[in-house]
């Protein structure tokens, strides 16, 4: 049975003289193999290793750390997980080798049946979501971990959220990425906010918002 767990909400909130406080969302996958998404911040640490502990698992359980980008309130607590394979952006390290998969950015890697990660380049260059296909209430499902390729839910209504939060040479690329993984989700779990059910209008919205 694979299974899409959100052990914590991220969240981001401006604050005075150009200040943000921010942490992201973080996923636990189980399955044929058990993967975090998305690690943090440093001070999270006890965090996460309780937030395991529910299910049963510690983090030498863990076979994959996916980093849907190399900011630092996402990779905070990787080195929990020193069994883990561990890919950030499009690197992929075990130990001290690294190298950079091809599979990322043209067909998808595989980390096990059903769950893929796939190069969404726009918030930063190497940018990757997770895409899962599993079962819901007996349908097959589609739910896409982003990143902050979508911030949250409301920047689907205002795309001056996503749009000042990205790499500004990338916003065109962005919003292709945004309406790929919005055609194909069901559901999606933004980097800043809560998962959320993908309607048409939301799909139709974002296909509107494509840049030439």
């Amino acid at each position: 049975m694979l299974e899409v767990i959100v052990l914590f909400d991220g969240y981001s909130e401006e604050l005075p003289n150009g200040r943000m406080d921010a942490n992201c969302t973080c996923t636990l996958i189980k399955s044929t193999k058990l993967i975090i998404v998305d690690t943090m911040t440093a001070w999270d640490r006890e965090k996460i290793i309780a937030a395991l502990a529910k299910h049963d698992i510690t983090p030498q359980n863990i076979d994959y750390v996916v980093c849907t980008h190399s900011h630092p309130d996402h990779i905070g607590n990787n080195n929990l997980f020193t069994n883990a394979t561990h890919i950030v952006g499009l690197l992929v390290q075990q130990g001290t080798m690294f190298y950079e998969d091809p599979r990322i950015p043209r067909e998808g890697y595989e980390l096990c049946p059903g769950v893929n990660v796939i190069a969404t380049p726009g918030h930063t260059a190497e940018d990757v979501s997770v895409v899962v296909n599993t079962m819901k209430n007996g349908k097959k499902t589609v739910i896409a971990i982003t990143g902050d390729l979508f911030e949250n839910m409301n920047d689907i209504f205002v795309p001056s959220i996503w749009k000042s939060l990205g790499t500004p040479e990338l916003v065109k690329t962005q919003s292709l990425m945004r309406s790929r993984i919005i055609t194909l989700a069901d559901s999606i779990i933004p980097g800043h906010g809560p998962m959320f059910n993908v309607t048409s209008t939301m799909r139709e919205l974002v296909t509107d918002q494509i840049l030439k």
